[in-house]
């Protein structure tokens, strides 16, 4: 197995009392990942039932990321929330009556900090312990781990070779932290990044003839069947994460009009867990997220199924022109409408 494709992209520890003991022992965990051969890309920290400058001021380690977890709007100091550096937290719709009002809270960050748009999302019937942000939510004290699994794929001929590589990966991790009490365990989530080797999109068009041809075989569901049947101690989401400017060749079929809002739902609703970092021009209709939104809400209820929605801004981009996050994880595109 290449080492450089051996990937964490994020070890997450849950903590009630988040202080320096337990920033220490993150980063204890991540070196025994780096002295295993892993690459480890971030170290994140949940928590609940704090505020976000109180967060911050508890762990000082300005490495490690930030989760609150899920919020209520009303719990949400918006000027905080544009000042801090690293907290992520997200709002959960599961049982809420949707309106323009959780409409209107994502807007206002996209007409004043659209940057912060990336930090946090709406979630229907979610899962706790999940290492991603922004959907982790803490349940208990512990830890788990999210792989970057689509560098695995490198030079794999076919979905088994690929799923023999995630094997020794799983097998692997269980094998380091075997001894360790608090290890939740492995949330085996296809979290795709950037483009070549990191992309889901670039594996799937070395196995099929083109995407949109691959949405309709049973290609995701065969991936999503093997890391929920063979990962041996799942926790958290375990599905395909679909973030359509993070994978920066999914952002590509995007913008050729081949990753509607429609296609993300059917591949979410049979493999996936829902719209992740899908652009939004700022004349959007705002009555068009609350439909999308009341949608993902009932398909959460009717499948029992774990589905989030996050939407992302430049706050100057309208429908039709080209986006300037200036951030490295989301690839510019021009704005379709939704």
């Amino acid at each position: 197995m290449n080492q450089t494709n051996k990937i964490i992209r994020t070890i997450c520890l849950f903590s009630q009392k988040p202080d320096k003991a337990a920033a220490d022992k993150l980063n204890q965990l991540a070196d025994r990942l780096i002295k295993s051969g892993f690459v480890v890309q971030t170290k994140r920290l949940c928590s609940k039932n704090l505020g976000i400058n109180e967060i911050e001021s508890k762990i000082a380690d300005t490495s490690i990321i930030l989760g609150l977890g899920s919020l209520v709007q009303e719990q949400i100091n918006l000027e905080e929330f544009f000042s801090s550096q690293r907290v992520f937290f997200n709002l959960d719709l599961t049982s809420q009556i949707i309106d323009l009002k959780p409409v209107e809270f994502l807007f206002k960050i996209v007409n004043q900090k659209p940057a912060k748009t990336f930090n946090f999302t709406y979630v229907f019937n979610h899962t706790v312990s999940s290492p991603f942000f922004p959907s982790a939510v803490y349940d208990k004290d512990g830890f788990s781990i999210g792989l970057q699994p689509t560098n695995l794929s490198e030079n794999c001929q076919s979905l088994d070779d690929w799923f023999n590589k995630l094997t020794a990966a799983y097998q692997e991790l269980m094998g380091i932290f075997k001894t360790e009490p608090n290890f939740l365990g492995i949330d085996s989530s296809i979290a795709p990044l950037y483009q070549g080797k990191s992309s889901l999109v670039n594996f799937v068009k070395r196995l099929n003839p083109s995407f949109p041809e691959s949405v309709t075989t049973d290609f995701y569901l065969k991936i999503t069947n093997f890391i929920k049947q063979n990962n041996p101690k799942p926790i958290g989401l375990c599905g395909l994460m679909l973030p359509c400017l993070e994978d920066f060749e999914l952002a590509e079929e995007y913008e050729k009009g081949e990753f509607s809002l429609e296609r993300n739902i059917f591949l979410s609703l049979h493999s996936g867990l829902g719209i992740d970092t899908y652009p939004l021009g700022i004349d959007e209709n705002p009555e068009r997220v609350v439909a999308i939104l009341q949608l993902v809400q009932l398909l959460a209820r009717k499948h029992n199924k774990s589905l989030s929605c996050r939407f992302v801004s430049d706050g100057k981009a309208k429908i039709g022109e080209k986006t300037d996050f200036k951030n490295q994880y989301l690839k510019d595109v021009v704005v379709r409408k939704i």
